[in-house]
């Protein structure tokens, strides 16, 4: 957690200001109406919101500052329960569903708004927020922050909010997915950075998680330069595979040049030599993000890492950069490039995590081309499965067919929705492409195709 900037600072102070100094606050504090503090939220939350999105953006680990200083009672509880949401799902969850470590900030913030003079109006945009953050937490520790309510009525309020419902890690898995949804479009993620070994194991993963999400929303990690250059860096890390985790975010999706290029290169290959597994445990990274539907692991992330790559050393990660740049140079649609990726494969076990990333990377070519087709395009495909078919028949992968095949499908039935004249030449020509090269590929059988083109009888309607 970093302090908050001086231009955020007097900004903030503005803000609080204002809420002082304005005529809902004194409305409110007159008559006591609701009704007064509903118009004093919709004239400043807004002003709060947009300095919050603008931290969140520029500089996110000084959110945790901005939270504990909008805690204060000058801000009468304003924006305090998107805050509490924002603490609810910031922790990491285990596979039980349950959080890793003690949310203390979503402690903080709950207890700033139970001991706000607002509670009554505050607690009724808090339920779900409470009842989620429960459900995640071990009964101790809600024990225990209850422990500390001195309002009898407010205690009973918190006990209320542990829902049976959430005992189970599926009702918990279905609560959290549902209350996830409403905090779609806000950017609230932060994160620590470790430093010290120990640090680094138990924090690693929330981190990584953090930096996919700045990946996945396009986000400037200017500000986080210093702090990632100081982790690559720790000679103390190298070598475990939390770092090679965070280094592995850092390579392939950072745009890196001058000092802080160079930085990396040297950092990335000194790693490189200190971990005993680090191609295995690199390829496995890459796995994991080619199947991620968060971050796009293209052309341009596979160049950043050949760039810093030492090709001296002939191991398996050379070679398979070798690969990519070649792939990626001169197109995989290429007889060259087909060449090149036969003679790879084959020199591999087939279900190898280096032919699994390879498969991967030419399923993706694919995708990304099949998914953006328009409609009248419809040729395109008849072409590119001319190309997947080569691919097919080198990787002789059940797995790769049936992406190949799903991908293939869902773009027959767009067009089909299109072309709906059974008569007219495009629903003949793709009537003819889907009998001859689905049934070839296995896609279909042919009692399927015909089926799949059969004209349906409208039922007569009765008089």
């Amino acid at each position: 957690m970093l302090a908050l900037d001086d231009h955020y600072l007097e900004e903030l102070q503005q803000i609080a200001n204002d809420i002082q100094e304005s005529d809902e606050l004194a409305y409110y504090l007159s008559e006591e109406e609701e009704t007064y503090f509903e118009q004093l939220k919709d004239r400043f939350e807004p002003q709060i919101e947009q300095l919050y999105n603008r931290v969140a953006a520029e500089n996110p680990l000084q959110m945790v500052s901005l939270d504990n200083l909008l805690i204060n009672e000058s801000f009468e509880g304003l924006f305090l329960p998107r805050i509490l949401g924002y603490s609810v799902l910031r922790g990491e969850i285990n596979k039980q569903f349950k959080y890793t470590r003690p949310q203390d900030h979503f402690k903080d913030v709950l207890l700033a708004i139970c001991n706000s003079p607002n509670f009554e109006i505050l607690k009724k945009r808090i339920g779900q927020s409470i009842q989620v953050g429960f459900a995640l937490s071990s009964d101790i520790w809600i024990t225990n922050l209850i422990a500390l309510i001195e309002n009898k009525r407010i205690r009973y309020f918190l006990q209320s909010q542990k829902l049976d419902k959430y005992y189970t890690p599926e009702g918990r898995a279905q609560g959290l997915a549902i209350y996830k949804k409403q905090f779609l479009k806000y950017n609230y993620m932060t994160a620590d950075f470790p430093k010290s070994l120990g640090e680094l194991k138990v924090i690693w993963s929330s981190l990584k998680d953090f930096l996919v999400y700045r990946e996945e929303k396009g986000l400037n990690n200017q500000s986080l330069m210093p702090f990632l250059k100081e982790l690559i860096g720790n000679e103390e890390f190298q070598g475990h595979d939390e770092h090679l985790q965070i280094l592995g975010i850092y390579t392939n999706f950072f745009d890196l040049e001058g000092e802080d290029f160079e930085h990396l290169k040297k950092h990335f290959n000194a790693t490189r030599k200190k971990h005993p597994e680090f191609s295995k445990h690199w390829l496995a990274f890459l796995l994991e993000m080619h199947e991620s539907d968060r971050v796009d692991l293209d052309a341009r992330a596979d160049s950043r890492v050949s760039s810093v790559l030492d090709k001296s050393i002939k191991d398996e990660l050379t070679e398979y950069y070798e690969l990519m740049d070649t792939i990626h140079s001169i197109g995989y649609v290429r007889e060259e490039a087909m060449d090149a990726v036969k003679s790879f494969y084959n020199r591999h076990e087939g279900t190898s995590l280096v032919n699994e990333c390879v498969r991967m990377t030419i399923y993706h070519y694919l995708a990304r081309l099949i998914r953006n087709l328009e409609i009248r395009d419809y040729h395109e495909l008849f072409e590119l499965a001319k190309i997947y078919t080569v691919y097919i028949n080198i990787f002789a992968n059940q797995q790769f067919n049936q992406n190949v095949k799903d991908l293939s499908m869902k773009y027959v039935g767009r067009i089909l929705k299109f072309y709906t004249d059974k008569r007219g030449r495009d629903y003949q020509d793709i009537k003819k492409f889907v009998a001859t090269t689905f049934v070839d590929l296995n896609f279909l059988k042919e009692k399927e195709v015909v089926e799949m083109f059969k004209t349906r009888r409208k039922k007569k309607i009765e008089k």
